[in-house]
């Protein structure tokens, strides 16, 4: 329909086009953003170190790198180091994920129950999450400092003389599981108290009323609806644990004699002490494959637990 003057007017069903067809496109618009982010920051250095891994590429000349297939994968496995990195690695991530999930568990059922001074409580166990990790790690060197540390202190009140934390064979790899559990338990205990404090109550005071004693309450009542809290905090703490570096590297450098040596602390030797970037990048997919590992088995998990759910 057109108006005076030449003017043109739109018409009703027209607009009406218009505004579908950007409704239709709106949600594209708000993927892309956060789209391009992982293409450009995530996907496309992974694919770049992916690819990298499959060259003879050194670190003072990165983009020469001869094609050599798989012989860097060849050389990985065919070094006894690369066992005793990945056995490391393996037990270092299996017991972070127990005892920081085991004590965020412990700390979340602690503090929710309410009692004088709660907020002051969950404020100072929150503490080591909120520290980043270069200044936890410094903490903790205090800490375990020989002549003047505040364990050491403890320790020799004990009658078990001064330890050498960091730089011992036997306590080394327990030292940096301390930090560890230290920082990643209060998240722990953040995430499963707020699953906790969701379970209806009505439910729990139905199972005591049916006579079911606290015991069973848990069992029957509270962990299945905090189990897949658990399941993916689990695998949070794996995978960070896995690519965790600078509390290892700063706390003992890898060391002593390898005894602290993860995939992501030898990655960095390879890379800037040994200038290899192709064998460095080797060990970063190994331990992208690692991470993937551990993401399958939480999914068989949830995806077994869904089908008991369901019969």
């Amino acid at each position: 329909m057109t108006g005076t003057a030449g003017h043109q007017t739109v018409t009703p069903g027209r607009g009406r086009r218009r505004t579908v067809h950007l409704e239709r496109w709106l949600p594209y618009a708000f993927v892309a953003l956060p789209f391009g982010y992982l293409v450009l920051f995530m996907f496309w250095p992974l694919t770049d170190q992916m690819l990298m891994s499959f060259a003879d590429t050194k670190l003072m000349n990165p983009n020469a790198g001869k094609f050599i297939g798989l012989d860097n994968y060849r050389r990985l496995v065919a070094d006894p180091q690369f066992y005793t990195t990945l056995r490391i690695t393996i037990v270092y991530t299996v017991l972070a994920v127990l005892f920081g999930v085991g004590l965020g568990v412990i700390a979340a059922f602690a503090i929710d129950r309410p009692f004088r001074g709660r907020a002051a409580v969950r404020a100072v166990l929150l503490f080591g999450w909120a520290v980043p990790g270069v200044a936890a790690a410094l903490i903790w060197l205090w800490i375990f400092n020989l002549p003047s540390g505040v364990l050491n202190d403890i320790t020799q009140a004990m009658g078990l003389g001064r330890l050498r934390w960091t730089n011992s064979l036997g306590l080394a790899l327990p030292s940096i599981l301390i930090v560890t559990v230290w920082q990643v338990s209060p998240f722990v205990m953040l995430v499963v108290l707020a699953a906790l404090q969701s379970v209806p109550e009505e439910v729990r005071e139905a199972a005591r009323i049916d006579g079911a004693d606290a015991l069973n309450v848990f069992r029957n009542v509270t962990l299945p609806h905090i189990l897949p809290t658990l399941q993916l905090v689990s695998l949070l703490i794996a995978v960070w644990s896995i690519r965790r570096f600078d509390v290892i590297y700063l706390l003992t450098g890898g060391g002593p004699i390898g005894s602290t040596s993860t995939l992501v602390v030898e990655l960095r030797q390879t890379a800037f002490e040994d200038f290899n970037l192709g064998m460095a990048s080797a060990y970063g997919a190994v331990g992208l494959v690692l991470a993937l590992l551990v993401a399958l088995v939480h999914f068989l998990f949830e995806r077994h637990r869904a089908r008991v759910m369901s019969r």
